[in-house]
């Protein structure tokens, strides 16, 4: 058995996310055959016991076509427009589409906003969870209608990223329109070697993925290698695949080579912290001496307000914030125990005087250890 059917083995359930370009293009809407083609492998997938959740691009391509676009929106409202338009179309055809094989589906569209309130996230985690023991396959996208940061700045790999921690899934698949990780953009370089296999993203890793250039839609290649560094930390691999090429799906987990596998070897988050790190988005700075960034990256201690020197933004209790080393280098992120105004007051001073400066202790801790996440 090798490497990658070794890991494939024990996947019971994935996350698959579908490129614009896999089932779309501008000027031609969706590929109704395409669709078609990959149901009938997830079809297969799920009579092997595996559960899918699809998070599918093409919304906004779909939607250009309906709309009699040329190029892709450049204006908030006619993205929103577009969107809104294609959605329903994408959806469409993915219903009828798996109702031919007698299986249901369900739209679920997310905000970063539901993945950042922890009561959201886990509300939203147990619908996941009932969907598939009623055997049906959700299929995720981002609320493009009314997140005008999602499409602003957002892409899908990100959200799979997100989605796969969200549901536990124990494999990631991207896929896209070319055959995986290259040395060099294969499009313009013909000595450009496939990396079958990788284990660190590297330096080199991270500006072969940036010079590898963008794909239709708003992700490229490097967004492609953030999103496994994501799940890669969460101990899950990621399997880039070239999503035009029909049975990739299939041939692939059953352990043929094809793509890039990132397998990353690296210390494991737990779900939590995971969380903490990428799902909510940082509300302020914490300015940290030389020895308390020593104590959280390399003693595995709590943040104490003996160690802060500053604090920038305007943050509550509970929210998270970025914690800075004296070179103004970001080593950590972490949920607060007080507010920004209150930190600043109890900065530099002993835990001991911070009821005497606050009239109130709710915390030895401005953010405990179990709260915190150190940031490579």
């Amino acid at each position: 058995m090798n490497k990658q059917a070794g890991i494939f083995k024990n996947s019971k359930r994935l996350v698959i996310k579908i490129g614009s370009r896999i089932i779309a293009s501008k000027g031609s809407g969706l590929n109704k055959e395409r669709i078609e083609q990959l149901a009938e492998e997830i079809v297969h997938l799920k009579e092997n016991g595996i559960e899918v959740v699809l998070v599918s691009s093409g919304a906004i391509l779909a939607g250009m076509e309906k709309l009699g676009l040329k190029e892709r929106p450049k204006t908030m409202p006619l993205k929103q427009a577009a969107a809104a338009v294609g959605q329903s179309q994408l959806m469409w055809i993915y219903e009828k589409t798996f109702e031919a094989h007698h299986l249901p589906v369900a739209q679920i569209l997310l905000t970063s906003e539901d993945l950042a309130n922890r009561k959201r996230f886990l509300n939203s985690r147990n619908t996941f969870f009932t969907l598939f023991e009623h055997n049906v396959i959700p299929i995720v996208n981002e609320n493009d209608t009314v997140s005008i940061e999602e499409i602003k700045f957002g892409d899908n790999d990100h959200l799979a990223a997100l989605v796969t921690n969200l549901v536990d899934a124990q494999l990631l698949i991207i896929l896209t329109d070319v055959d995986g990780l290259f040395t060099s953009d294969p499009r313009k370089d013909p000595d450009a070697k496939l990396l079958p296999y990788v284990e660190e993203i590297s330096a080199e890793i991270e500006k072969t993925a940036i010079d590898s250039g963008t794909l239709e839609g708003t992700g490229g290649m490097s967004s492609k290698v953030k999103a496994a560094q994501k799940v890669g930390v969460y101990g899950v691999p990621t399997l880039l695949l070239n999503g035009t090429r029909p049975g990739i799906l299939i041939r692939a987990l059953a352990g043929e080579p094809a793509g890039t596998l990132f397998n990353l070897k690296s210390e494991k988050l737990n779900s939590r912290k995971h969380w903490i790190a990428f799902s909510i988005k940082s509300k302020g700075e914490i300015y940290l001496d030389k020895g308390a960034a020593e104590a959280l990256q390399h003693k595995g201690k709590s943040l104490l307000p003996s160690g802060i020197r500053g604090v920038k933004g305007t943050f509550m209790a509970g929210d998270a914030v970025t914690c800075l080393n004296p070179d103004g280098k970001e080593i950590a992120k972490g949920l607060v125990n007080y507010p920004a105004k209150e930190i600043d007051q109890i900065k530099g001073i002993k835990t001991s005087d911070i009821e005497a400066v606050l009239g109130y202790k709710f915390s030895d801790e401005v953010i405990h250890r179990n709260n915190l996440v150190i940031l490579e």
